[in-house]
């Protein structure tokens, strides 16, 4: 147990909603709680106070300021100095009330409802009146420790003009809405910053800011030391990975690395890297972060999504993902969970697929491997109408809250019309702050559903087969001898160009078979068999490549 906390709204006051909730969040954290209730005479707070003796005394009034002002001076005078010493006070109230509050040197903090939910958990998680505050937390281990049983909040942000970017930067810190900026340097910086002779001057600042050496990045971290003082992580680049690595490693101090295992390459046209070639350098870039022990994110699942894979590939994708992470001795891995992805896909075999995922990849942990998950809105699916994409991202929050993820990776409402501004950024985050707020001390649970159940046990299953065609497509290429077929650059390359991973916006690709068919099907995305107008599983579509004696195996 931390503590012990008591709290209550005194004199006159029947308003406690905003107590229940700061004890309910008090709870999460460890302590033994006391509700008051409402109208508490000064009096009876007092002895009560005495009577149960507290760490922490969290007094709450509402209404007319010039009555809160006699109610506090008489609750001090009554308290007395010595035994106002004992305790730490705290106080909720209106914003002209606080001031009354602040006025009075009895409190430590005093919350006007307009705060984040975890500037509540930092008051909770001071020791003896002593806060360690997130600006004194630049690593993404502790920052989300402290941040508990909240999600740390990240969002990209790059624009076209560095200067604005810098400024827009100082803005969203200043602010305290978001715990982790995403800097989002143009393409071409991604794929030339270290061969600026290749870049197209017609195409600067497309897709981010146009940082063109170590001095820009520099000043991006500085304009970030403010307010709450954000982490920084960056894009990774589409090429030179490991140069990239090295320099966010210096200049910004990268919260956590972000790499594909097969895109960035002629598949997605952000590089000249053929699959083979991209997976290995992408696999040497993993390793770089492992061997530095910065956390990981693998970016890959949903680039098969994004371009309408059906569910099962998506969770396979995931798990090699995962999988070849900790192969190459990535200690800390962010797993990213992009939700809905196609845009078609319904809530209920979205959060299957998402359950699946983590299924697979969590079977993954030991002493040496840790997965954390993050959860996003899928950028496809935000109307060009800002109100209605504000909906959405909302709807979109309260849904991905069920896998109960470390990081929220909020996306800007405004993406279905314009890149996000700094204000853009700071409304999303609000919009996204005012959902946990309402859920984070409970919501209906959809992981129970029936349908959700079974479609996930199903997604398994398909996976499975999946990953033993992988198998046996290794051992027809003769790699399977003292060669993992999950983590072989050539078997997966030649995975996809077979179509034992494939996608629809894949067809022409000469890398890639670009034969699947995929339709929405009782709102998930399956397989399909576009001649005969019909659902086709695995181990019909793979028939050619399953021929393994043991299956897999994978538990569900």
């Amino acid at each position: 147990m931390k503590g012990k906390i008591i709290a209550g709204a005194i004199g006159n006051c029947v308003h406690v909603a905003g107590v229940v909730r700061f004890l309910k969040l008090a709870q999460e954290l460890g302590y033994e709680v006391r509700f008051l209730g409402a109208a508490v005479p000064v009096d009876e707070f007092i002895q009560e106070i005495k009577a149960y003796k507290p760490d922490i005394v969290g007094l709450s009034y509402r209404l007319t300021p010039e009555v809160a002002e006699k109610l506090l001076q008489d609750f001090k005078a009554k308290m007395g100095e010595s035994e106002l010493a004992k305790y730490r006070f705290g106080f909720g109230g209106t914003p002209p009330v606080c001031r009354v509050a602040e006025e009075t040197g009895i409190f430590e903090r005093c919350f006007t409802g307009l705060e984040n939910t975890s500037s509540v958990m930092e008051f909770l998680g001071c020791d003896g009146g002593v806060c360690v505050t997130k600006k004194n937390i630049d690593n993404l281990i502790d920052r989300m420790e402290s941040a508990k049983p909240t999600p740390l909040l990240r969002h990209h942000f790059g624009l076209p003009d560095l200067e604005r970017t810098i400024e827009g930067i100082r803005t969203i810190a200043e602010s305290e809405v978001l715990d982790v900026i995403s800097v989002a340097p143009d393409q071409n910086a991604q794929e030339s910053f270290f061969r600026p002779e290749e870049m197209d001057p017609m195409q600067s600042g497309g897709g981010g800011v146009p940082v063109r050496n170590k001095d820009h990045l520099v000043r991006i971290k500085e304009a970030s030391r403010a307010g709450n003082y954000p982490l920084l992580r960056i894009y990774s680049g589409t090429r030179d990975l490991v140069s990239w690595a090295r320099l966010s490693k210096e200049t910004i101090n990268n919260a956590w690395g972000a790499v594909p295992l097969c895109w960035y390459s002629v598949l997605d046209g952000r590089s000249k890297r053929i699959p083979e070639i991209a997976i290995k350098e992408n696999q040497e870039a993993m390793r770089w972060y492992g061997e530095n022990d910065i956390p990981l994110e693998v970016n890959e699942a949903h680039h098969w999504s994004l371009r309408d894979a059906h569910d099962a590939i998506a969770v396979v994708m995931a798990y090699l993902a995962a999988y070849n992470a900790k192969a190459m001795g990535v200690k800390h891995y962010v797993a990213q969970y992009m939700f809905n992805s196609p845009p078609m896909i319904t809530p209920a075999m979205d959060l299957a697929k998402m359950l699946a995922k983590i299924q697979l990849i969590e079977s993954l942990h030991d002493r040496n491997f840790t997965s954390y998950r993050q959860a996003r809105a899928g950028l496809l699916h935000l109307s060009p109408r800002e109100n209605v994409a504000k909906g959405q991202l909302a709807a979109s929050t309260v849904h991905a809250l069920q896998i109960k993820p470390h990081i929220i990776h909020v996306v800007g409402y405004c993406e279905g019309d314009h890149a996000a501004e700094a204000k853009d950024v700071i409304e999303s985050c609000e919009i996204v702050q005012g959902v946990i707020q309402n859920c984070v001390s409970g919501n209906a649970d959809s992981k129970l559903d029936p349908a959700v159940i079974s479609r996930r046990d199903e997604l398994l299953r398909e996976a499975s087969v999946i990953l033993d065609a992988i198998v046996e497509l290794s051992r027809m290429m003769g790699k399977s001898q003292g060669k993992d077929p999950f983590t072989n650059p050539e078997v997966l390359a030649e995975a996809i160009r077979v179509g034992i991973l494939d996608a629809p916006h894949l067809k022409g690709n000469p890398y890639a078979a670009g034969k699947l068919e995929t339709r929405c099907i009782e709102g998930g995305i399956d397989a399909w068999c576009k001649k005969e107008e019909r659902r086709i599983l695995e181990n019909e579509r793979l028939s050619g490549f399953i021929k393994c004696s043991e299956p897999m195996g994978i538990s569900i």
